[in-house]
């Protein structure tokens, strides 16, 4: 079943590559959607794909590269569907 996950992440999760790094997990799982910094310093993902496959993807979230620390990811169920995975620029 395919599902679309909109997250909000924050922490120190911007200057850390964690877009970057999202975008080639994003790959590995076989997750679409994109992925954004936003002004007020987290970061916007939206995931779309199968169901445990976007856990999947939201578990990595929670840790992100190295260098981010992740304190809340955010998860709200929505809806749309997406092809490829995309870094968008910043709101």
């Amino acid at each position: 079943m395919k599902v679309t996950r909109q997250l909000r992440i924050s922490g120190r999760v911007q200057g850390v590559g964690y877009r970057y790094a999202t975008c080639l997990a994003a790959r590995r799982h076989t997750v679409h959607g994109w992925v954004r910094n936003r002004r007020d310093g987290t970061v916007e993902a939206m995931l779309h794909g199968d169901e445990a496959c976007v856990m999947a993807m939201i578990e990595w979230c929670r840790q992100g590269p190295p260098a981010a620390q992740v304190l809340a990811v955010i998860v709200e169920e929505v809806s749309g569907e997406f092809d490829g995975f995309s870094e968008r620029e910043t709101l």
